[in-house]
């Protein structure tokens, strides 16, 4: 396989426009899932949400993920869309909640995938989550593929996410796993950029990330009281301090730079990549810094989209910020 890198679009032709009196990079990245929205999002997904019905998912090696499935809603069109959010995410993501119903609503069977220790699953394996836990998720999607093998399988993964996507889509034909479609927003490109970028940059998302993490862990301890107690937990305030901590005495890595570079997607690491996939990034990303492309490497099967504005999965627009995602997300699926 080819791999040359595509064409980038002409920002031009993307129809994005963020909303107004939320044009700035981090009004679009921390009022997609801030009140009043999350209220407005959860009240419209609450049909959505009242039709789900919980799956656990076997990805062997008695590992087991918990999921939401959806039935198309009116005519099938024969296609399953999983679901994955980002760090600290989970199947009722904002994001999630409206992406999910719109597909939904037009035939798509939707599964929203909860990796591991997100959503409410802390209870459902010992060892805790990181984010080389690629194994489990190929594992998830073998059991799709299975559970549902007369559906045209897509993925659609949000930060971290996305990530995943890109690096399941990358694993697929050696794994034997059918996909038919990927789109992967906003997804974290090198791990060590991400890191310094949420260290260095404003305050807000590294101790959005730092709050919802012990949360995470203490929900893991009480899961698992034997095992874990986290008594560090308070003296730790840097997320680099952080991570540097729980990497080298709860994986398998011996230190930090080993566990980052060990899900960067730079450098070649999707070659691999066969499925038509779709990687939507925004240059004012607070986030994912958009200069480690410098390091990135797409196969032809790969669609590069970058939009001047948009934020950390936020592309909010109109004067009731709804999320332009929606249709971009639906486009891509279809095309």
């Amino acid at each position: 396989m080819t791999s040359d890198q595509p064409v980038n679009p002409d920002l031009q032709q993307l129809d994005f426009r963020p909303t107004p009196w939320a044009a700035g990079p981090h009004a679009q990245s921390i009022l997609s899932s801030a009140q009043p929205r999350r209220w407005l999002v959860r009240r419209a997904a609450r049909e959505f949400k009242a039709a789900e019905r919980e799956m656990l998912i076997d990805c062997g090696a008695g590992v087991r993920l918990l999921s939401h499935f959806n039935a198309a809603q009116g005519a099938p069109n024969g296609r399953l869309a999983v679901i994955i959010h980002g760090w600290e995410g989970s199947s009722d993501s904002i994001y999630n909640l409206t992406v999910g119903p719109s597909l939904n609503a037009r035939g798509f069977d939707v599964l929203r995938l909860n990796l591991r220790d997100h959503g409410d699953s802390h209870h459902l394996n010992e060892e805790l989550f990181h984010s080389c836990r690629l194994d489990e998720v190929l594992g998830a999607f073998r059991w799709i593929n299975r559970q549902f093998a007369d559906r045209l399988v897509s993925v659609v993964g949000f930060s971290l996410g996305g990530n995943f996507a890109l690096r399941v889509a990358n694993r697929a034909a050696a794994e034997g796993i059918v996909l038919d479609r990927v789109v992967a927003v906003c997804p974290v490109l090198d791990p060590v950029e991400t890191m310094h970028a949420l260290d260095k940059g404003a305050f807000i998302y590294e101790k959005y990330f730092i709050r919802k993490w012990r949360r995470s862990l203490q929900k893991k301890r009480a899961a698992f009281p034997h095992k874990y107690r986290f008594d560090e937990l308070s003296s730790l305030n840097s997320l680099m301090h952080m991570t540097d901590h729980f990497v080298t005495r709860y994986t398998e890595y011996d230190n930090l730079h080993t566990y980052l570079q060990g899900y960067a997607i730079t450098d070649g690491r999707l070659d691999d990549i066969s499925v038509p996939t779709t990687v939507l990034l925004a240059d004012d990303d607070p986030v994912i810094p958009v200069a480690g492309l410098r390091n990135m490497r797409f196969p032809r099967s790969v669609k590069l989209v970058r939009s001047p504005a948009g934020g950390h999965c936020g592309f909010l627009h109109g004067w009731q910020a709804s999320s332009w995602l929606d249709e971009f997300v639906r486009s891509c699926l279809l095309d």
